[in-house]
């Protein structure tokens, strides 16, 4: 239900200045039919790589011109967001225009008149909406609901990821910012090393997660129930339905776009906890999760396009909160521009260490040793920074 002044319960001095905003995220499904339609209009084939020029070129530029905004909902608008059921129909269309734009992407691949350069481009285009996908499957699957939980298995068909749904939160969210997570990168680990590490330690933590699971069950772990398995099943539906309509010459550029829709994941996976660790108490426990654990950004159209993704703090404090509620907090720290700025500098190791390095060792005070660090490059960060103990 959507909010209005007059009602006895809503606060009467505050609307979401974001709410039509928040609409936009569905442009992201629709880069096959810009595509399609932009090529057809100029008869510039360079536009069948919407999503690589819209992802790393068009949202960098935009973020940094839009800018920021802190402001956080105010506590007596909580309750009445998570409820306004508005905000949940802007992630649930985005599933199927992103499997309308997968149909019309496999089309237009096999076709026959598209270059084979064509074929890539729209190929990574479609990469670019399953990897945004991943996110909306983030949001849906921290959720209570039956239904939600569903879609969000749905979405992760396209890149074969569905054991995300396992390790994110059961795994990530408990091993967060400690050198036990594989989807925490470490202080000195470049985005090429952290990738594999993350893509198989994520894949055998969730079979891990759920091996246990089933055995508390008295159930096998070959199975369905086997929630990493099940969604195996059902990318194999999606991937065999798409080869029995449009021939097995699909599947190659099926498997590509997966594989980019993935990668896409992993870049922003490393720039949200990278080089932060929590302590270990006298207990030997990790400390809590705090908001000094995740690197957050306040760019509108970053966060507006990845349903405030980056106030990853809030996130982690309260997974079941909605996109929409969560909050801004001024002891996290700050990454110097939005996450469509953070992934073009990742892939440039050299770029992403003078970016960043510095940042994190400021957030400790220039104790290099407080911080999550690359093993094998321990020895050359203590020699480099010191320490302040």
């Amino acid at each position: 239900m959507a909010l209005h002044s007059d009602s006895p319960e809503a606060p009467a001095a505050w609307r979401d200045p974001k709410r039509w905003l928040w609409l936009f995220g569905l442009l992201i499904p629709a880069f096959p039919f810009l595509s399609w339609g932009l090529v057809a209009a100029t008869g510039l084939r360079v536009f069948w790589w919407t999503g690589v020029l819209v992802l790393y070129v068009i949202f960098p530029v935009v973020d940094h011109l839009i800018g920021k905004d802190s402001a956080n909902p105010p506590d007596s608008a909580i309750a009445h967001l998570e409820q306004d059921r508005y905000y949940r129909w802007c992630t649930y269309l985005y599933l199927p225009l992103q499997y309308a734009g997968l149909v019309l992407g496999c089309w237009l691949i096999t076709r026959g008149d598209l270059s084979f350069v064509d074929r890539i481009g729209l190929t990574f285009t479609l990469g670019g909406v399953a990897g945004i996908a991943i996110n909306t499957a983030h949001e849906l699957g921290h959720k209570t609901e039956a239904l939600e939980r569903r879609l969000s298995r749905i979405a992760l068909a396209q890149t074969w990821y569905g054991h995300f749904y396992v390790e994110h939160n059961h795994g990530h969210h408990i091993r967060v910012a400690t050198p036990e997570d594989p989807a925490s990168a470490r202080l000195g680990e470049s985005f090429w090393r952290f990738l594999p590490r993350t893509v198989l330690g994520s894949l055998t933590s969730a079979w891990r997660l759920e091996k246990r699971r089933l055995a508390r069950r008295d159930r096998s772990v070959w199975s369905l129930r086997n929630r990493v398995l099940g969604s195996w099943a059902l990318s194999f539906a999606l991937f065999t339905g798409l080869a029995l309509a449009f021939g097995p010459g699909v599947l190659p550029y099926l498997a590509v776009q997966a594989v980019f829709g993935f990668c896409l994941l992993e870049v922003i996976n490393y720039t949200e906890h990278y080089g932060l660790k929590r302590e270990l108490t006298a207990g030997g426990r990790y400390e809590r999760c705090a908001p000094r654990h995740s690197w957050n950004s306040d760019n509108v159209a970053s966060n507006v396009f990845l349903y405030h993704l980056q106030r990853h703090s809030d996130h982690h404090a309260h997974p079941t909160r909605r996109y929409q509620s969560l909050r801004h907090f001024d002891e996290a720290p700050e990454m110097p521009t939005g996450y469509a700025g953070m992934i073009v500098l990742a892939y440039v190791p050299p770029l992403w260490r003078r970016v960043m390095d510095h940042r994190v060792l400021a957030h400790y005070d220039g104790d290099v040793t407080r911080a999550n660090l690359q093993p094998s490059r321990r020895a050359r960060l203590l020699a480099r920074y010191g320490t302040t103990s």
